[in-house]
Formats: C-alpha cells, sequence, structure tokens
C-alpha cells in the first residue's frame, strides 16, 4: 500500500481484494469499456486548442460521478490524477493504474497540499494533470479551489469533460456515482478551457473556480440531453 497511507486504518481482507479481486475487476471493466461505443462526441477542438496553448500540457477536470469512464477515455493521454488517502481512495488508485493512469494521494481534507505539489512537479515533467473538483466527498458538482490552483501554479489550462449515457448504472452514493452498463451508447463533451492567469489571486480564483463550475455542469447536461434524461446527483436528488 501506498508509504503515505499509514493513518488510514484497512481491513484484514483488504490486501485480498486490493491484490487478487482488483485486478480481476479492472480486465471485467476492460471489457465492459470495450463493449461501449461514443455516438456522439462534442468540443474535440476544445482539447487541441488547449493542447495548442500550453506546448502539450494541461488539466482535464471531470465530476466524481463521472469518473468512472474518464479512467478509459484519458489512458492514453499521460494522466496523472489527485486521489484521496482514504481506505476507499486505495482502491481507486489501484484500480486507474491498472486502467493506465498514474496518482497522487491528497484531497481538499488529508494531505492535499503534498498531493499538490507532487502533481506540480510531475506536470513539470511532462504528465497531464487530472482533478476530480467535487471530490472526495462533495457537494456533489460544486467545485472546490483546488484545480485552479493547480492551474495557477502550472500555467496549464483547464479541461472541463463530462459523458452521458442511454443506460448505466447508478449507485447510491453521496454524488450519485456513475458506470455505464455493457454495450451503452455514450456521449462524450470536452468544454472551453479555463486559463489561470499566474497573477490571479482572491476574487479572480473565486470567479475562476465558479466558471469551472458552471462549464462542468453545462457539458454534463448537454451529455445526459443526448439520450433525453438527466442523470440525478445526490443534490438534485433531494430537491426532488
Amino acid at each position: 500500500m501506498h508509504k503515505d497511507l499509514k493513518k488510514t486504518v484497512y481491513k484484514w481482507y483488504d490486501p485480498i481484494l486490493l491484490w487478487i479481486l482488483i485486478p480481476i475487476f479492472s480486465l471485467f471493466i476492460r471489457l465492459l469499456f470495450l463493449s461501449c461505443r461514443v455516438v456522439r462526441l462534442e468540443g474535440a477542438e476544445n482539447e487541441k486548442k488547449a493542447i495548442d496553448m500550453s506546448g502539450d500540457r494541461v488539466i482535464y477536470a471531470s465530476w466524481h460521478q463521472r469518473l468512472f469512464y474518464q479512467v478509459h477515455r484519458l489512458r492514453n493521454r499521460r494522466v496523472t490524477v489527485m486521489i484521496s488517502q482514504s481506505r476507499d481512495g486505495e482502491y481507486i488508485a489501484r484500480f486507474v493504474n491498472l486502467l493506465g493512469l498514474r496518482d497522487v494521494r491528497g484531497s481538499s481534507t488529508r494531505g492535499g497540499v503534498d498531493a499538490l505539489k507532487d502533481l506540480v512537479r510531475r506536470m513539470r515533467d511532462g504528465a497531464n494533470g487530472g482533478m476530480i473538483p467535487d471530490g472526495p466527498t462533495g457537494p456533489p458538482r460544486e467545485a472546490k479551489i483546488g484545480t485552479i490552483i493547480l492551474g495557477r501554479l502550472t500555467g496549464a489550462p483547464i479541461i472541463p469533460i463530462s459523458w452521458g449515457a442511454d443506460r448505466c448504472w447508478i449507485f447510491n452514493s453521496w454524488d450519485r456515482f456513475m458506470i455505464p452498463k455493457p454495450f451503452a451508447r455514450i456521449s462524450y463533451y470536452y468544454g472551453e478551457p479555463i486559463l489561470v492567469p499566474h497573477s490571479a489571486r482572491g476574487p479572480e480564483m473565486e470567479e475562476l473556480r465558479k466558471l469551472l463550475d458552471e462549464k462542468l455542469n453545462n457539458i454534463t447536461r448537454q451529455c445526459d440531453e443526448v439520450f433525453g434524461e438527466q442523470r440525478p446527483d445526490e443534490k438534485h436528488r433531494r430537491e426532488c
């Protein structure tokens, strides 16, 4: 297990799950992803624009609810993603590593400063960044400031990304986590990139955080509307 996770409490069976079942599960998920088909792709020019702006160094930002398919979509893009130091985070980290992503460990609630510094170093060495703006525990679809700080420190543009599916499993979790079902049709959207000036501070940072929040929610809604139904998050469920 990760060297920085000494304070995390594990169950006796966690090593069995991490070393045996997670690799088996990842193989199943590879097959699941291969069965899915992207039928609507929007904003690909936004990714190209961001790469051209930065010289091939960008930050991908997705809601936690939509994390699952992003692992497949970003697998060939040299992405290092920030994952919490929790027990659940260890499972996620092992899973994304097996599917081609790298990780740094920390979140807004624990170890976030060190993880952010580590991610900045990796991006300076050529990695792309991956951020979950509302992770690890929400509120759902409300961006925290960490992604904007990473954009300011690295100078890399932030690309909001999201997906929708005509059929998926929706879990009873804090964010209504989604996994596409086998042979699902997928809609995938890249939002317009957000560039954070190195001089940005205080109110300007907050405005950029709100802009990321707005862009991510807009493209998430558009992804769902391709198939005629907006998928709920915990906030929307409370309002219904």
